[in-house]
This record gives C-alpha cells, structure tokens and sequence, in this order.
C-alpha cells in the first residue's frame, strides 16, 4: 500500500505533463481531496483509468479533447467518477477491453474482492468510470508498528 496522497499527486503530475503535451487544447477539470490523511491504497491503482483517458478518448479527438476527474472521499471510501469525450467512428462505438484495464479489475477483485464497486460505461460521444474503494486507513504510530514489526533482526558474531 501507498499513502493515497502519493497516489493523488502521481495522477496530477501525469496530468500536468499531458497538458504540457497538448499546450491550451485540452480543456481538463480535475476535483481532488484536500484531506487524505492516514489513507492508504494499492499502488498505481487509480493511473490507467486516467491513462486511458489521454490514450483512446483525447488524442482521437480533433476538437474540443476535455477530461474531468473527480475524486473524493466518503467516510473511507474513495470515490472516483472519470469521464472523458470520445469520437464514434461513422456513429459506431467501438469497445474493446485492453490488457490495462483488464489488469486493474483482477487487482481489484484480488485486492478490494467486495470493497470495491466499477463501472464503466461507453456511450456515443463520452466515456464514464465510476469506481469506489474501500480504502485502508493507518495511523503514524500504526504504520510504524508494523514497519518495526516486519523488520529481522540480525546479529553478527
């Protein structure tokens, strides 16, 4: 596990550098939690939803590309809705579940196996991930209990 602010500012970098890549054309509304205090989460857990953002939906689109990105908590749950548009080939979706997306639902379902709820949904001009995850919460003097505790102590004659 990682704190979950690490995992928050990974994201924001990611997205900064996309802007970057993009300059004034990406219109990008990102919604982040002020507190995150003593919570933890699988690492890289929350990247390849917004990845996917950038990678099938805003370098597709000639016009207009826009993410928005809303994370927050509820008691100890994160709750993340993504959307982004997407153009329709001739009116056509076309849908297809890449290894990355496959990956983060068998690390949730082995992780988070009934702490967790997903949805994604693909519709004619927008793309929408719906995730929430129970999240671990360690207190300083907890995480550093079980730091000392996992450590072996060894002597040298």
């Amino acid at each position: 596990l990682v704190p979950l602010k690490q995992e928050l500012l990974m994201i924001t970098e990611y997205v900064n550098l996309e802007k970057i890549r993009y300059g004034n054309k990406l219109d990008v509304h990102i919604l982040l939690p002020d507190k995150h205090n003593d919570f933890y989460i699988a690492p890289l857990l929350l990247l390849p939803f917004v990845e996917n953002c950038f990678k099938h939906g805003t370098s597709n689109m000639l016009q207009d590309p826009w993410i928005n990105l809303t994370i927050e908590l509820r008691d100890t749950t994160l709750v993340m809705k993504l959307m982004n548009g997407k153009t329709s080939v001739n009116g056509i979706n076309q849908s297809k579940s890449g290894i990355g997306i496959n990956n983060v639902r068998q690390r949730l379902d082995l992780l988070y196996k009934d702490k967790h709820e997903l949805q994604i949904r693909e519709e004619e001009e927008v793309f929408v991930v719906d995730l929430k995850v129970e999240l671990v919460r360690i207190k300083n003097k907890e995480l550093s209990d079980l730091n000392s505790s996992s450590k072996t102590d060894v002597a040298y004659a």
